[in-house]
Parts: C-alpha cells; sequence; structure tokens
C-alpha cells in the first residue's frame, strides 16, 4: 500500500465526520496526519511492517493514528471509517469533488433533500432547489453544474504522475522476463497528457504467453479483463487503472509504438499522408498498398522518413501542424529536462512545506541545479503561517548572508508567492517585495469571480513592478477544479510586455498552464517558467511533468527562463 492510498482513507474519513458535524480536533489530527503521510519520504507500510520502527515517528501521527494505520495496512480501512460510510454512502464523498460544495453544504442537501448521489444533486440543481437552501443561490447552482459536467468528463481518468509511476513500475516488472528486449511506455502517458484513461505498454522480444502470464500475475492485478495471443488487458490497485500489455516482434515494434501512443487525430492524418504516397500504415508496418511490400516498421524514425517527414516528438502529436512542421524540418527543439538549471516556487516549514530552506537546497543541489528560488506564502494564507512584510525582509537578509557564507552548496533567490488580492494589489506591501530576488503573484482566493473582473484584477497585478512570475496561471486542480475566467490574451499580452514571466506548474496535481495556452502566450511573445511548487523535497521529482507541458505547449529551451545560468537568469526579467 503506497502512501497516497493511507492518506486518501485519512482525507476521506475526516471530510465524511466533517459532514457529520464531528468533533473538530480528531477532523484536523486526521487531515495533519494524512498531509504528513503523503510527503513522508519512505513507504508507511515498510514502516508499519518493521517491529523495530514506529509510525509514531512522522510529525502528527501519535499513538491512536498509529492503531488506524496498521488497522488499514491489514485490512484497507478502518474503524471509524467503517462508522462513517455506514452513516452516509460512499456516493457522499463524490459530492465533495464537485466544485463549490464543502462538507457543510452537503451535510445541509443531504439533511434537508435526502439526496446523497451526483445524480441527485444535478437534478435539484436544475429544478433550482438549491437556492432554496440558506448562502447558496443561483449562481452556486450554474457552478454546480458546471463542475458536474467536468466531473463526468473526467470520470475513469488518472493524473498523469499516477499512471507514470504505474507505467514505470509494470516496465521494470516485465523487463524481468526471459528474452525481453524493451518495454516502452505508449497512449497518453507517452504524449504526456495531464491526465490519463489507461497505461498502454509494448514489450519486445521474449515468449508472449510467458510475458503476459508474467503481467497477469502481478500482485497489483485485482482483475484481468483479457488475454489472448499477444496482448493482456487488466486493473490494477484500489483505483483500477487499466493497463494493456502487447508483446511485439522487433520488425513491427516501431509500427506498434507509432500506432498506440496516438494521438487518433495525428495518426489519422499521418495514415492520409501515406496514401498519398501509395503506402499503407497501421501497427504492424508501413506497406505498399499495390504489392504489399513491406517498406518500414521496426522503428518510428523510418516511418516518419519513409512519408517525407522528420521525426515527431510524441508530445508534439496532436494534429496541430507537427506534420507540416515536419515536412519543412522546422519542428521546435523543444526543451527537456537537462535544460533546467534551477527550480523556482517552493515551500518550506516557514508556511506550509515540510523541509527546511537547507532541506530543499541540498536536494537541489544533489538533483544537479544550479539554483533555487524559495517562495513561501504571503500573509493572506494565515492557515499555512504566510509571511508578513517583516518576515520577509528577514527572509530576504537571511538568504543574501546564506549566499555570502556559501552555506547551501548552490546560489538561492529570495522569494515570495504573494497572493494578488481580489482588487489585484499584492498582500505585500512594495517595499517589502523590493528587497526579494523573485515575486511569485499568485490567485488563492475569490475564484469564482465574472471573467472581466478577474481579468482586471490580474492586469492590476502585473502593474507591481517587483512581480516577475504569474504563478499556476489558471488556478486549475486536475479532476476536481477547472480554472478560473478570464480574457487569457489580454494578460497574456500584458505580461510579455511588461517582461513577466508564466509559470508552467509541475505539480502533478495542477500542471497549469496548459499546452493550447502556452502556445497562445509564446506567440504574443511570452517568457515562461517551469517549477513544481514543492513542498517537500520528494516534490522536486515533479520537474519533469512541467517539462512534458512545456514541449507540448511547443517551448524550446530559449522560452524558459530558468534554463538560463545563475548570472544571466535575474537579468531576464524586468526590473532587476
Amino acid at each position: 500500500m503506497e502512501n497516497a492510498e493511507f492518506a486518501r482513507l485519512l482525507a476521506e474519513t475526516a471530510d465524511l465526520m466533517e459532514i457529520a458535524a464531528e468533533d473538530g480536533f480528531r477532523i484536523r489530527s486526521y487531515r495533519n496526519a494524512a498531509a504528513a503521510i503523503e510527503g513522508y519520504p519512505e513507504r508507511v507500510a515498510d514502516i508499519l511492517a518493521n517491529p523495530a520502527r514506529s509510525v509514531t515517528e512522522i510529525p502528527g501521527v501519535g499513538k491512536g493514528l498509529s492503531f488506524v494505520l496498521q488497522e488499514i495496512r491489514e485490512r484497507g480501512s478502518f474503524e471509524r471509517r467503517d462508522e462513517m460510510l455506514a452513516r452516509y454512502p460512499p456516493t457522499a464523498l463524490e459530492m465533495l469533488k464537485i466544485q463549490g460544495l464543502g462538507p457543510k453544504s452537503i451535510a445541509l442537501i443531504i439533511e434537508h433533500y435526502r439526496v446523497s448521489t451526483i445524480d441527485g444533486l444535478e437534478k435539484l440543481a436544475r429544478e433550482q432547489k438549491l437556492r432554496e437552501l440558506p448562502r447558496m443561490g443561483a449562481k452556486l447552482e450554474e457552478k454546480v453544474l458546471r463542475s458536474i459536467a467536468g466531473y463526468r468528463r473526467s470520470a475513469g481518468r488518472f493524473l498523469l504522475s499516477f499512471a507514470t509511476e504505474a507505467a514505470d513500475e509494470f516496465k521494470a516488472y516485465l523487463a524481468e522476463s526471459p528474452g525481453v528486449e524493451q518495454v516502452e511506455s505508449a497512449g497518453s502517458v507517452r504524449r504526456g497528457k495531464e491526465t490519463v484513461g489507461d497505461v498502454d505498454l509494448l514489450v519486445c522480444g521474449g515468449d508472449p504467453q510467458e510475458v503476459l502470464s508474467r503481467f497477469t500475475s502481478h500482485p497489483r492485478v485485482t482483475e484481468v479483463l483479457a488475454k489472448g495471443g499477444n496482448k493482456a488487458s487488466a486493473k490494477i490497485g484500489l483505483e483500477g487503472l487499466q493497463v494493456d500489455v502487447r508483446v511485439l516482434p522487433r520488425e513491427s515494434y516501431g509500427a506498434a509504438m507509432q500506432y498506440f501512443t496516438g494521438s487518433k487525430v495525428h495518426n489519422v492524418a499521418l495514415r492520409t499522408r501515406a496514401l498519398k504516397f501509395g503506402l499503407t500504415l497501421n501497427e504492424y508496418g508501413l506497406s505498399k498498398v499495390e504489392s504489399g511490400e513491406r517498406v518500414a516498421g521496426e522503428t518510428e524514425e523510418e516511418i516518419y522518413r519513409a512519408l517525407g517527414l522528420d521525426w515527431t516528438p510524441p508530445e508534439l502529436r496532436e494534429n496541430h501542424g507537427e506534420i507540416e512542421a515536419a515536412e519543412k524540418h522546422a519542428l521546435p527543439r523543444l526543451v527537456e529536462l537537462a535544460d533546467i538549471r534551477g527550480d523556482l516556487h517552493m515551500h518550506t516549514r516557514e508556511t506550509d512545506g515540510r523541509a527546511t530552506l537547507l532541506e530543499m537546497a541540498e536536494t537541489a543541489r544533489l538533483r544537479g541545479y544550479e539554483y533555487i528560488a524559495v517562495t513561501d506564502h504571503s500573509k493572506a494564507l494565515a492557515m499555512a503561517n504566510g509571511l508578513d512584510e517583516a518576515r520577509v525582509v528577514a527572509f530576504a537578509k537571511q538568504v543574501r548572508a546564506l549566499n555570502a557564507e556559501g552555506k547551501a552548496g548552490i546560489r538561492v533567490f529570495s522569494g515570495l508567492e504573494c497572493d494578488i488580492r481580489r482588487d489585484g494589489t499584492m498582500d505585500i506591501e512594495w517595499d517589502a517585495l523590493a528587497e526579494l530576488d523573485l515575486v511569485i503573484a499568485s490567485v488563492h482566493s475569490h475564484m469564482n469571480l465574472e471573467s472581466a473582473e478577474m481579468t482586471d484584477r490580474l492586469l492590476r497585478a502585473l502593474e507591481c513592478p517587483h512581480v516577475k512570475v504569474l504563478g499556476h496561471p489558471t488556478g486549475r486542480i486536475l479532476l476536481h477544479r477547472e480554472g478560473y475566467a478570464y480574457d487569457f490574451d489580454k494578460v497574456a499580452a500584458d505580461a510579455a510586455r511588461r517582461g513577466v514571466a508564466l509559470e508552467i506548474n509541475a505539480s502533478p496535481e495542477r500542471l497549469d498552464v496548459h499546452a493550447a495556452l502556452i502556445r497562445a502566450a509564446k506567440a504574443k511573445g511570452c517568457k515562461f517558467t517551469v517549477a513544481t511548487d514543492a513542498h517537500h523535497p520528494k516534490h522536486l521529482a515533479n520537474m519533469p511533468f512541467g517539462v512534458k507541458m512545456a514541449r507540448r505547449g511547443w517551448l524550446e529551451a530559449g522560452d524558459v527562463l530558468n534554463t538560463l545560468p545563475s548570472g544571466r537568469f535575474l537579468p531576464a526579467f524586468r526590473n532587476s
């Protein structure tokens, strides 16, 4: 059992307890423990299995919760959770995923209407019955309906990080099969889509039946959906992610990789082009239509070359002009993970992070970075112990001394993730912001404003001369919350004019901003940063997901400011 699963069960139980209006102290203890466990660098299951260890060494986990965690490990649930699910059906947890509704609102709906399902909630909103309850109105009903539609679109979807972790686990496992030469991810995982419906793995070499039997006997497989001559499908884990495995001969491996990577629209365009050349393309190879003579298939490169195209990076295969660019030898040299020289968005124990500045710096140094920017929250986020003006100034002084003494091992830039208030003013006075190297301006509240008001809010924030980055520019939380509405083109154009970079937030829950908006902003002259928004040293490992998003947006290294060496980094921003 992974830490995320322990954390999910605790957090969901806390939500159910809040719906039931139970003791606030216990609710907070469950939530604090969930946050600590999710970010803990060791597997909780391993600690529980070791008689010489105790999970009470994890901050926020006391003796009582240690028994809860042991019960979860043994049977996948615990007594308090079972009691809550006896009072409220699991569908009540689904309702918590609907934007605009919190536990108290859901408790009110359940109590007043005896409704505890998404379908029932939608019916209430369409019949305009939610507005009859206290603190609810027509705008909330509209928001609930939009959120339900988004939730249904995302049903059965998984975060790219989750799917990638599963893919990597099974790739390593299948690679141990006798005779296997290669195992690779295809599909949405390879293209770097923010969310994934299933995982496609292609295996080259080995006996197909031996490989597939090894796959279906994996301990995480919960249901075998199908098993044939060279393909098997199964669901894994409690989440039910589907994994499809295909075993292929070397001569068709490249064709299969191209075909199963997709996207569908890219493949259709490629097959149409093949026909114009008198060729037919499928997962087995590229062949002449008339004679059936095989032209290519062992590698993707030879397939694209035979069609008069440069090989196209998987992230670009969405039929958004990549085929035309490949024909003209005009594909961009996409930014790579190795180009990134520093991480620019992270939090420490000063606010809601889980490590000290020096611990974050050491982890970044070991990852090969030249520099980091430490950007704790500003005071508007009181629940995160955000920094006020005095702490901001003191922090800037601390970082200057740290760099002078060389204690961090790498260059540290003093920074802040400063809240943008509803009226567009900054949460920290300008004279305090002036002491910092890097100010990220972010929206964390009042996300339901009308588009015009939100646009004005962001434009006013960009007027602050000390703002250098616009953080997670749409505010989306994948599979949970859509981005807030505003005139993105107008804000991007103003950011470009003022020399403010747009952040590509690499946190797997955000991956904000998405590819279409990245391309639109680049066209307006915007520069970008790619940063992890890390709250724990291990979160620095999420940088590849942000780089994937940058690549999907056709960005080159020159478009991303934290590919610059430390001496050239700050001068690339305005007022530096």
